[in-house]
């Protein structure tokens, strides 16, 4: 998993990914909690994460469009400035009626972020290929992903009290620049779309090719539905592990600790994916882990202690990368990169819709049910998501050991795209993620990641 990182591109990438996602998972918890003091509304510190799913609900798709017409190293670049900016207006809001600002820096952040994900996640097999060093990369992606959760938002919670609330969003901004920084290091390619400015039919015509390409790959129609039946399913059981596990496991104290088991069993699971991703068919893979996390969640939400919890949660973890990132890596594979981005922002606009509609119907069903109602729903559709990758996922080969080339100072290529092996160089979507995220960025989380 960690020899990818000899590939000095994606080195510079890893880095600045893994540094602009430590600066947002910092503000997982200090956002909603500073809108929170600003106004004592619980509503208020909720609208947070509306802020967030907005721009992608409304334009996602459009971003894929000119992810794949313009050079993908500058949009990741320009991504990164206009993030700094957005959330450098955090620090304006500092009385109740200027809190219209922190959902607009919100709303911001998350569009550049509509860009940033798509373009990491497309330019990746041009940095490390499309073999067995694809697997690499993603595999080491989500560990660090993993540990970025693990550490961000309790790391977050104590600068907060120690330095307070522009301290972070100053590192977070800090952390933007820098990432685009590295991006800038990384040697540029020879674009493989037109540049020229896009008409609106233009951007309508290139929507449709990418729901074409998408259309013609039977492997990748057949993981949009798995992945949304997953996501939806996680966003509602994450949406009550909070209030479930103070009333059930001892406070939150206990909630900390089952957080933290399914951050180690996310870090057990990256290495297990880099072993098993590439010998085993992904239906197998993919069925087996959407089953083992059907239990996990079942055995989770019944537990009435956390020694009942703990394990539960270490399961969902391990299987929450593979449940993910092979889905990713497999459109990185099978779909041709002038189109990757197009198709990439379906998914992500999929997920975030599903997290959305998850988020909303958990706590609903739960408050005019019960949790075991909602445990019940959500275990049936991660099953009947797992029978229908058994079913309708086809077969695909397995990667050969392609080395990458490691290019030259100053040589450009032309990537080609959907081959297994690498391209010459002359170049991932939180966090927010999925959850378990994608390789580039998460979508979406196990449940209780988010949390």
């Amino acid at each position: 998993m960690f020899q990818v990182l000899r590939l000095r591109d994606f080195r510079l990438l890893w880095t600045a990914r893994v540094v602009s996602s430590l600066g947002s998972w910092l503000l997982l918890i200090a956002v909603p909690a500073h809108v929170f003091a600003l106004t004592g509304s619980l509503m208020a510190a909720g609208l947070t994460l509306a802020a967030e799913f907005l721009p992608v609900l409304l334009f996602g798709q459009v971003a894929g469009v000119f992810v794949d017409r313009w050079d993908r190293r500058t949009v990741l670049v320009a991504a990164d400035l206009f993030r700094a900016v957005a959330v450098a207006l955090l620090l304006l809001a500092r009385t109740p009626d200027q809190i219209w600002i922190v959902y607009l820096a919100l709303a911001l952040e998350s569009t550049g972020s509509l860009f940033f994900r798509p373009a990491a996640q497309a330019h990746t097999p041009i940095v490390v290929g499309t073999g067995r060093d694809l697997t690499a990369a993603n595999s080491l992606n989500t560990l660090s992903d993993g540990v970025m959760r693990l550490i961000g938002g309790p790391l977050g919670a104590a600068l907060l009290v120690l330095f307070g609330f522009p301290a972070l969003v100053l590192i977070d901004v800090a952390s933007y620049l820098l990432s685009g920084v590295t991006i800038l290091l990384m040697t540029r390619v020879a674009a493989t779309a037109e540049r020229s400015a896009a008409s609106l039919r233009q951007v309508a015509d290139d929507l449709r090719e990418g729901f074409r390409a998408l259309r013609r790959e039977p492997i990748a129609r057949a993981l949009l539905p798995i992945t949304v039946l997953f996501v939806a399913s996680n966003a509602a059981l994450s949406a009550l592990l909070v209030p479930f596990g103070i009333t059930h496991w001892g406070g939150q104290q206990a909630v900390g600790f089952v957080v933290s088991a399914l951050g180690v069993g996310f870090l057990l699971g990256a290495p297990a994916l880099r072993l098993l991703a590439d010998r085993t068919q992904p239906k197998l893979l993919l069925t087996g882990a959407l089953a083992a996390t059907c239990v996990g969640f079942f055995l989770l939400f019944g537990a009435e202690t956390l020694a009942g919890a703990l394990p539960a949660a270490v399961l969902i973890g391990v299987a929450g990368p593979i449940i993910l990132v092979l889905p990713a890596t497999t459109l990185q594979r099978v779909i041709p990169n002038a189109v990757l981005g197009r198709v990439s922002a379906v998914f992500f606009s999929g997920e975030a819709v599903a997290m959305l509609a998850g988020a909303v119907a958990g706590p609903l069903v739960a408050g005019h049910g019960s949790v075991l109602t909602i445990t019940i729903a959500s275990c049936t559709t991660v099953g009947a998501a797992a029978l229908l990758c058994l079913l309708v996922v086809p077969p695909v080969a397995l990667p050969t050991a392609v080395p990458a080339v490691e290019p030259t100072a100053g040589a450009t290529a032309e990537p080609t795209a959907g081959t297994a092996e690498p391209t010459v160089e002359p170049t991932a979507g939180s966090a927010a993620g999925t959850a378990v995220e994608p390789a580039v960025e998460p979508a979406a989380e196990p449940a209780t990641d988010r949390a």
